[in-house]
């Protein structure tokens, strides 16, 4: 029988969506035969393309959940996760949107301010508005309690002070949303007197340093706050929540399709590599194509209990474990059956190396896989 803590019941026809599909599918070929995106591995990490963004949001496929009220589509949680299931399996450039898509905009809608919303996400929607994420700090891990940035009361709003790291886009985001302690660390209640701030990233005092990978790129970043000045109407939510607020927002950041598709165009071009024998056929193909469809059915019904407002953490933590371990197996597998020998293209040879860089974030972002099974293992009632 099915536990419905490990995986929601689906609710829906997922056929209903086939014409969505197609069109997504019809509109990233046409920008691919243009020349004007490339299939990337990571896309929703590396793929930074402020012009892709504007152009999903002039077809109505940014802020989609969005109110039309605030300048959203009104649409389903199935409707975008539709999207972005198609683009992320295509490679296409979507980190410049995504977390504010993702993550921001459904914070906003249970937790904003009514100056917040009208500020933020008309903007989310058409694509000018990009957000990073300050949860991560030096030393602490998945251990967001252990936070260590510091919010401090004065006049007219809060300063301040902490290091941030791992944080996706902050050199070109225009915002994050920092959690930070707003009183001292009680040890018998260390989730409380947390809250969030949403900090405009060119504030003065806002140190932000690059963190370069193994392959150059500079995603990621160490972002400082020294003394940085938030406005009252700036705090995100209500004084000492910070815990459960970053706690629904984990659900919508461990549970989509970016969790087991990060390196599925590898995937893709895999087989085809095979098909044409340029690399040896491998029963392991089959395996990770069904394990994909298994995580799709998986992450589907997990945004269709996230849409009803359904707790989903235990489920949304089954799929980042499964998801990313995939993501990384998916990589092995290339590199693997791949050597300097092999007849294959460069764009080919460029992609098994990407997904060998970036394979040790699949299994730490959104907390990492130890923490997740901990997290399984108590929703399950385990000891």
């Amino acid at each position: 029988m099915r536990d419905p803590r490990l995986v929601p019941p689906m609710t829906t026809d997922p056929h209903d969506m086939d014409d969505l599909r197609t069109e997504v599918r019809q509109f990233v070929d046409a920008q691919l035969t243009a020349g004007l995106i490339t299939p990337q591995i990571d896309s929703w990490l590396t793929g930074w393309d402020e012009e892709f963004s504007r152009a999903l949001a002039d077809w109505g496929w940014l802020g989609m959940t969005i109110p039309v009220e605030y300048g959203g589509r009104g649409r389903s949680h199935l409707e975008r996760f539709v999207v972005t299931e198609e683009l992320l399996a295509a490679g296409a450039p979507v980190a410049a949107h995504w977390i504010a898509d993702r993550q921001i905009a459904p914070s906003l809608l249970l937790y904003g301010s009514e100056c917040q919303k009208r500020r933020y996400l008309p903007e989310i929607a058409r694509g000018e508005c990009y957000f990073a994420i300050g949860m991560s700090e030096p030393d602490s891990g998945s251990d967001l309690a252990s936070v260590r940035t510091k919010a401090t009361r004065v006049d007219d709003g809060w300063v301040l002070s902490g290091t941030k790291v791992w944080t996706s886009g902050a050199h070109r985001a225009h915002a994050f949303i920092c959690l930070a302690r707003t009183s001292p660390l009680d040890p018998a209640d260390r989730h409380g007197g947390l809250s969030q701030f949403i900090v405009d990233l060119r504030s003065p005092r806002v140190d932000i340093r690059p963190i370069v990978s193994m392959r150059g790129r500079h995603d990621f970043n160490e972002v400082i706050l020294d003394d940085v000045f938030v406005a009252d109407d700036m705090l995100f939510g209500t004084v000492g929540n910070g815990w459960q607020q970053v706690t629904s927002e984990l659900s919508f950041e461990r549970s989509g399709p970016e969790r087991f598709l990060s390196t599925f165009p590898l995937l893709a071009h895999t087989a085809e590599q095979m098909r044409s024998g340029a690399v040896p056929r491998h029963a392991d193909l089959g395996r990770y194509v069904a394990r994909t469809m298994g995580l799709h059915q998986m992450s589907t019904a997990v945004a269709g209990a996230l849409a009803r407002r359904e707790p989903a953490d235990v489920a949304a933590a089954v799929v980042k474990v499964l998801g990313t371990t995939t993501e990384g197996d998916i990589a092995d597998l290339a590199d693997v059956i791949t050597d300097d020998t092999s007849p294959t293209e460069g764009r080919y040879r460029e992609m098994i190396d990407d997904a060998a860089a970036q394979r040790p974030g699949f299994t730490l972002r959104g907390g990492t896989n130890e923490v997740l099974r901990g997290v399984i293992a108590r929703g399950l009632g385990m000891r």
